[in-house]
């Protein structure tokens, strides 16, 4: 279990196919807290901590992950979102975010605002997941809230202290990212199905 809030930002530096499994090992400021069997969010994606080398460590993506997220696009010097799992009687700054990403989607424009940034994205809605104004939305493992909700497309505003601290600074139009939808949004839209 996340929070959305990001705690440090890891540089790739190996990725090694093995099957369709792909061991990726990240260069982090938070490695010497880590231990093996931990659970890391890298753009959203729970990963399990498989090796701990000096400052680097290791974790491996299956297919199913490398099918539903963009851990399969990074490449060696990519950034990547870190946040450990939440600790019990912790503050909640965030949401609620389980780390295991139902889709991606697509950066469709960024517009500069006085003091934030509009970035809006676009998703497949076959899997027909849902946003709503004002709800929580995770990007890459960020927390954050939808500012503009339209059917398979969404918009935040991002405050510059999230682009300087994320991969957020890196992202381009046709940028492809993590999402997790509000996992409270998922169970409502699940039971009220029958009755729409």
């Amino acid at each position: 279990m996340f929070t959305g809030i990001i705690e440090a930002m890891g540089e790739i530096c190996s990725l090694t196919k093995e099957g369709s499994n792909l061991h990726i090992e990240v260069k982090s400021p938070i490695t010497s807290e880590l231990k093996i069997d931990q659970s890391v969010a890298h753009n959203g994606v729970c990963l399990t901590v498989i090796e701990i080398n000096n400052d680097n460590y290791v974790v491996t993506a299956i297919k199913e992950t490398l099918d539903k997220s963009n851990i399969g696009n990074l490449e060696i010097g990519s950034a990547v979102n870190l946040e450990r799992s939440m600790k019990l009687g912790e503050r909640l700054d965030g949401h609620i975010v389980q780390g295991h990403v139902d889709q991606t989607a697509t950066c469709t424009s960024i517009n500069e605002a006085d003091g934030s940034t509009y970035y809006t994205f676009t998703y497949d809605g076959k899997y027909e997941n849902v946003t709503i104004e004002k709800g929580s939305i995770t990007v890459n493992g960020v927390s954050l809230t939808v500012v503009d909700s339209k059917e398979n497309e969404f918009s935040v505003a991002i405050i510059p202290y999230t682009i300087e601290h994320t991969n957020f600074n890196s992202f381009k139009i046709g940028a492809k990212v993590n999402l997790e939808f509000d996992v409270v949004g998922k169970y409502l839209k699940r039971l009220t199905e029958g009755y729409l």
